[in-house]
């Protein structure tokens, strides 16, 4: 049976096979798989990216498509190429901590960036025309969207998938540590290319944007 902590859940290090002395048992902290705050917000961005393709004005497409562009750049370049580094040198305790405060704003972040960026992005390019076979910088432009494309199904398939299991795990009354090193594993790999494929999408789009 695992011990209980006030405000926290304890797991055991036999239950992965291990000995009692093998180190103290891990506190899993109270958390929610997804927060009120986080969700509240996410449907907020998602109301305006729908607002402004109904709008169909430049000047917001182009807001919400930089602005996502950015953001899922900025967190997969993060998360992949330095925090994904840090979170395997940490010890157990420390990894399940820094879990249950990342990983529940994970899920709403990165949906979020996503579709702000493929929706308001598409219809950027359909505004401009530069999805038509006219476009000079046409496949410099369908390079983007296979790009995008391949990011966005690793971002919602894979990595989205690990971050939710990886939650479920922990808020079970006895986690197992070998699956959820081994779904931690999956996200950290899955955050990595996509921080490296993140490269490629800037090459393509400042060769758009510099003609």
């Amino acid at each position: 049976m695992a011990d209980v902590a006030i405000g926290a859940q304890v797991v055991e290090p036999e239950e992965a096979g291990a000995t009692a002395h093998a180190g103290p048992p891990i506190q899993v902290p109270q958390f929610n798989i997804v927060p009120r705050v986080g969700l509240a917000i996410s449907i907020g961005v998602t109301v305006l990216v729908i607002v402004a393709i109904a709008v169909n004005k430049l000047w917001p497409l182009e807001f919400f498509h930089v602005a996502g562009g950015a953001g899922w750049t900025i967190v997969d370049l993060f998360l992949g190429l330095i925090l994904g580094p840090i979170m395997g040198m940490l010890s157990p305790q420390a990894r399940v901590e820094f879990t249950t405060r990342l990983m529940p704003r994970m899920v709403v972040l990165m949906p979020t960036l996503v579709t702000m960026t493929l929706a308001a992005g598409w219809q950027l390019s359909t505004k401009l025309g530069t999805n038509l076979t006219s476009y000079p910088l046409h496949g410099w432009v369908v390079a983007s969207f296979i790009v995008v494309g391949v990011m966005a199904i690793l971002a919602l398939g894979l990595l989205e998938p690990a971050n939710i299991a990886v939650l479920f795990e922990l808020k079970k009354p006895r986690p197992r540590p070998e699956v959820i090193e081994r779904l931690m594993k999956r996200f950290i790999y899955c955050a990595g290319v996509l921080g490296v494929m993140q490269i490629a999408t800037l090459v393509i789009m400042t060769k758009i944007a510099s003609g």
